[in-house]
């Protein structure tokens, strides 16, 4: 059997923590997720008697985080709290550039994400020759209702059309005239699915003629449903692009441990972690009350579906038991929790906790929650499903290594 130094033992066990959860991990160990959390803070040195259990695991689990040292590199624009910059990093991919305007976003992308750059703010302001040089460019770029005008009317007025045009007024210009720029061997960009549909198709065909026809690019797109990597209906669209063309495949994302159940990420009193215990009541173990429904909320959210049923209308809330699967976690959810309560038999239901939401959107415990609760639910809402992103991470680097390795073969003869 291979020996460890404590530093490697200590590593393994962050690289399935980062992976997997600090709850599954310990629950694999048969230890308590305060005594692993314990061990990954270096608070009680990570005991060498951990090594058989872990080479067990690193058999069975996937482990592919790979070191920034001669990694590919990408650029996180648009990065929220960091969902798309975790699923590049678990494919081995080094982040060289942040961009994120929000001020509660970035308090919580930067205590979560150690960089050697500074997050930059609105994109808009940012000079593409300030960016330094990347392999993927990576947005989940907000999509903003724009039309197309005739080129014969552009032209008429002397102005700009195609490429320059299109996209005018558009966050999705800005992502294209980065990737234009600076050229990057791919780019992974997610936005929510109606962009397919949006203004009867025209939107999307000028996206995907913008990055074919006129940055050259080749693309594969999809909608993603996240079950399956979480417990909840998420349907999202993918972009993927490179330089050359790949075989790309779709149906290679698939989950490497399926998540089907909302009671796999609610707190569970038997395996309480410290990253919980913001959430807990104390004395109790519990959710704490500040989580559960008001009469007066409740009543009106059946009353308020009770009417769109009478108007065959789908409108109402979605009541979940451990078992199910949640419909969509939305950026409104701090408003009143309604599209996801959890049954709580006859009593009153109750939202989900911001620790909840972070597990329901595949970000492990070790993720810090550094503002309130209202934010926490907005962030959390705008996010990427972090297991999914891996998945399509994987399939990139991998194009990329195969691009790569044919192109010095090619060198070569």
């Amino acid at each position: 059997m291979k020996s460890h130094t404590p530093a490697t033992t200590h590593k393994r066990l962050v690289t399935l923590v980062n992976l997997h959860g600090t709850r599954e991990v310990a629950r694999v160990l048969g230890q308590s997720s305060r005594t692993v959390e314990r061990w990954i803070s270096e608070a009680t040195p990570t005991p060498a008697l951990l090594n058989p259990a872990l080479d067990s695991i690193y058999g069975a689990w996937p482990t592919d985080i790979a070191t920034p040292t001669d990694s590919y590199t990408f650029a996180d624009l648009f990065a929220g709290i960091g969902g798309i910059r975790l699923g590049l990093e678990r494919a081995g991919a080094e982040c060289v550039f942040t961009s994120e305007w929000d001020k509660f976003a970035v308090k919580t992308y930067m205590a979560n994400h150690e960089s050697r750059h500074q997050v930059l703010g609105d994109i808009n302001s940012i000079d593409a020759s300030s960016i330094p040089d990347h392999d993927i460019l990576a947005a989940g770029f907000p999509c903003q209702p724009f039309s197309l005008a005739g080129v014969s009317k552009k032209n008429s007025l002397g102005r700009d059309h195609g490429f320059l045009d299109k996209t005018q007024g558009t966050l999705f210009f800005n992502v294209a005239d980065l990737i234009e720029k600076k050229r990057p061997k791919a780019f992974l960009l997610e936005n929510v699915k109606n962009l397919l549909s949006h203004d009867g198709g025209r939107t999307f065909r000028v996206i995907k003629e913008v990055l074919e026809e006129d940055l050259g690019y080749s693309i594969y797109h999809k909608v993603v449903d996240a079950k399956g990597f979480v417990p909840q209906h998420r349907e999202r669209i993918y972009i993927v692009g490179f330089q050359q063309p790949v075989q790309w495949d779709w149906s290679q994302i698939t989950p490497s441990k399926p998540v089907t159940h909302i009671g796999q990420v609610l707190h569970d009193r038997r395996t309480i972690s410290e990253a919980e215990l913001p959430y807990l009541d104390e004395s109790t173990g519990e959710v704490s009350a500040r989580y559960i429904l008001s009469d007066k909320l409740w009543s009106y959210l059946k009353a308020y579906a009770a009417k769109h049923r009478l108007a065959g209308n789908g409108f109402g809330y979605g009541l979940v038991e451990h078992e199910h699967t949640t419909r969509t976690l939305s950026a409104r959810y701090h408003k009143d929790g309604s599209e996801i309560l959890i049954s709580r038999g006859g009593l009153n239901p109750r939202r989900l906790t911001p620790r909840e939401c972070a597990r329901l959107m595949g970000f492990p415990d070790s993720f810090k929650i550094p503002v309130s609760d209202t934010q926490a639910y907005r962030q959390f809402g705008n996010s990427v499903v972090v297991p999914v992103v891996h998945a399509i991470a994987t399939q990139i680097v991998n194009h990329l290594e195969k691009n790569q390795a044919r192109d010095a073969w090619a060198e070569a003869s």
